[in-house]
C-alpha cells in the first residue's frame, strides 16, 4: 500500500471547509435526550451474547491550569481535594457497569484521558486501577493496549514507575510548542527539560510506545518557529506524533477567548505550517496514517492500516475494531453494540445519580441499518484510504451504485481534482487526497446537510 502525502497547496485552500472529524458515525452532534438507561442495558444484553472483548476510558477531568487553547471538558482547580468525591463515583460507576458486562470479556484497550490524568495522587490512581480490575477482565500479560494522556508537568519518575506497574504500557505526552511566546500565549509553559525526561523514564521502564501531542495553528506561530519545536521532538524519535490543527472558535469556548485575535497566524502561514510538518516526517522516516496522525512504519497503526485493519473510534485510531467501548466519567462516550451513549456533563448530575445507583446517561442514540452501512463506508475511507465496494455490497446486502448513486456523482469532481480513482469495482483515495479526507466522508454523511457548519473546525 502506498502511505505518501501529497501537498497540494490550491487544493487544500479550495478544499477547506469545515466538517466532522468522523471519530463516529454518526456524529456525537446525533445523540439525543430521548435514549434512557434502559436503550443502554437492552443493548449490552445484545452485546454479552456475542462475548467479545472490551475497551474502557476513563475521563480525568481536573487541571491544574487552563491551557487557553482547550476546548476539552475540564475543571481547572489547584484543590486536589475535589479529586475525592469525584473518583468515589468513578468507582460506584465502575461497580454499577461492571455488573452489567459478563466478566469473562476481557480488556483489549484501556485508556484515562482528560483533563490530566496524573492530577490524582498515587493512592487515588491505585484504587482506580485496583476497582477496575476487581470488575473487568483486565490481561495480566502485558498485551492489551493501555494508555494515558500525560502532562509532563503533572508528572515525575516515581509516576512513570507506578504507571507501568498498574499496568499501562502506552504514553501520549502533551507539548503543543516549546517556543517561550507561544507557551505563554495560550498559558502553558513547559519546559523541553520536563518533557523529555518523562519520555526517558518511560522508555525506561518499558513503555513499548510513545506518542506526542503538538498543535499548529496557536497565537504567535510562525514556520520557523514551529520547525524548530518539531526538530527537537524529531530527535527523541518518539514512536507516534499527533499534531493537531488548533480550531479558534472563542464564541463557543470561553477559555480561548484570553487569546488576543491579532496573534493568530493567517490561513496560509497555517499550511505552511503544516507543509513543512509533512515534510519534515517524511524525511524522518514517518507515516501519515490520516487526521493529523504520523507514526513509523512498524507501528502498529501503520501495519493495521498497510492491511487494511485499521479502525477508528470515539479514542482515535485503532486496532481493536472488535471491541465494545464503554466510557466513565463525565462527558465520556462510549458504543456498545449499535448504540452510543453520553454520560452527564456536570459534576452535581453525576453525583446526584450515582447516589441513586444510577447509570449517569443522559443522551444516546441507536443506529439503524442506513446509519451502519454508512458508518462503515466511512470507517474504511478514514482509516484505510480505500473502500471495496463487493464488501459492502456483501455485509450489508446492497447495490452500492444505487443505494449511493447520489453520493457517487458528487465524488466525480473530487476525482477530477485528482483526490480519488473512482471505479467500478471501488474508491481509492489518492496521495493528494489524504489531507482531504474528511471532505470525501462528508459526501457519504446524510446527516451533515442538517447541520450548521460553524458547529465543526475546519478540515485542515
Amino acid at each position: 500500500m502506498n502511505q505518501s502525502l501529497e501537498f497540494d497547496l490550491e487544493l487544500i485552500k479550495r478544499y477547506d471547509k469545515a466538517g466532522p472529524r468522523y471519530t463516529s458515525y454518526p456524529t456525537a452532534l446525533e445523540l439525543h435526550g430521548g435514549f434512557t438507561e434502559e436503550h443502554y442495558r437492552q443493548e449490552i444484553i445484545k452485546s454479552n451474547s456475542l462475548a467479545g472483548p472490551l475497551s474502557l476510558y476513563f475521563h480525568i477531568p481536573f487541571c491544574d491550569t487552563v491551557c487557553f487553547y482547550c476546548a476539552c471538558n475540564k475543571i481547572v482547580t489547584k484543590n486536589r481535594q475535589h479529586a475525592e468525591p469525584y473518583l468515589a463515583n468513578l468507582l460506584k460507576e465502575i461497580a454499577l457497569q461492571g455488573n452489567l458486562f459478563d466478566s469473562n470479556r476481557v480488556v483489549n484497550q484501556l485508556h484515562w484521558g482528560g483533563g490530566t490524568p496524573t492530577f490524582l495522587n498515587a493512592q487515588q490512581m491505585q484504587q482506580l486501577m485496583d476497582a477496575t480490575r476487581q470488575h473487568f477482565s483486565l490481561k495480566d500479560d502485558d498485551t492489551g493496549e493501555y494508555s494515558i494522556e500525560i502532562d509532563p508537568r503533572e508528572t515525575n519518575s516515581n509516576t512513570i514507575k507506578q504507571l507501568r506497574n498498574l499496568g499501562f504500557n502506552r504514553i501520549s505526552l502533551g507539548v503543543q510548542d516549546f517556543d517561550p511566546a507561544v507557551q505563554k500565549a495560550v498559558n502553558r509553559i513547559q519546559t523541553e527539560a520536563q518533557t523529555f525526561s518523562v519520555l526517558e523514564d518511560a522508555r525506561a521502564v518499558g513503555f513499548r510506545s510513545t506518542n506526542i501531542d503538538l498543535i499548529y495553528g496557536l497565537p504567535l506561530q510562525t514556520v520557523e518557529s514551529f520547525s524548530k519545536t518539531l526538530d527537537k521532538v524529531l530527535q527523541v524519535s518518539p514512536d507516534r506524533f499527533s499534531i493537531f490543527n488548533y480550531a479558534h472558535m472563542p464564541a463557543r469556548f470561553k477559555t480561548q477567548r484570553q487569546i488576543d485575535d491579532a496573534d493568530m497566524p493567517s490561513a496560509k502561514v497555517k499550511l505552511d505550517i503544516l507543509q513543512r510538518v509533512n515534510q519534515k516526517l517524511v524525511e524522518a522516516g514517518y507515516i501519515y496514517i490520516g487526521m493529523d496522525h504520523f507514526a513509523k512504519p512498524d507501528d502498529e497503526l501503520a501495519i493495521a492500516q498497510r492491511e487494511g485493519k485499521l479502525y477508528r473510534n470515539f479514542q482515535g485510531y485503532s486496532t481493536h475494531s472488535d471491541c465494545d467501548l464503554i466510557g466513565f466519567g463525565i462527558t465520556s462516550i462510549g458504543r456498545v453494540g449499535d448504540v452510543y451513549s453520553q454520560n452527564v456533563k456536570d459534576l452535581e448530575t453525576y453525583d446526584q445519580l450515582l447516589s441513586l445507583d444510577k447509570l449517569p446517561i443522559f443522551k444516546g442514540v441507536e443506529l439503524d441499518a442506513d446509519d451502519k452501512l454508512r458508518a462503515a463506508v466511512i470507517t474504511q475511507l478514514i482509516c484505510n484510504f480505500k473502500l471495496a465496494f463487493t464488501q459492502i455490497e456483501q455485509q450489508y446486502s446492497i447495490r452500492f451504485d444505487e443505494y449511493f448513486s447520489e453520493e457517487l456523482e458528487m465524488l466525480l469532481p473530487m476525482q477530477v481534482d485528482g483526490l480519488i480513482n473512482l471505479s467500478a469495482t471501488g474508491i481509492e483515495v489518492l496521495s493528494a487526497g489524504r489531507l482531504l479526507i474528511r471532505n470525501i466522508c462528508m459526501i457519504f454523511d446524510k446527516y451533515l446537510a442538517q447541520k450548521h457548519q460553524q458547529q465543526f473546525s475546519k478540515v485542515i
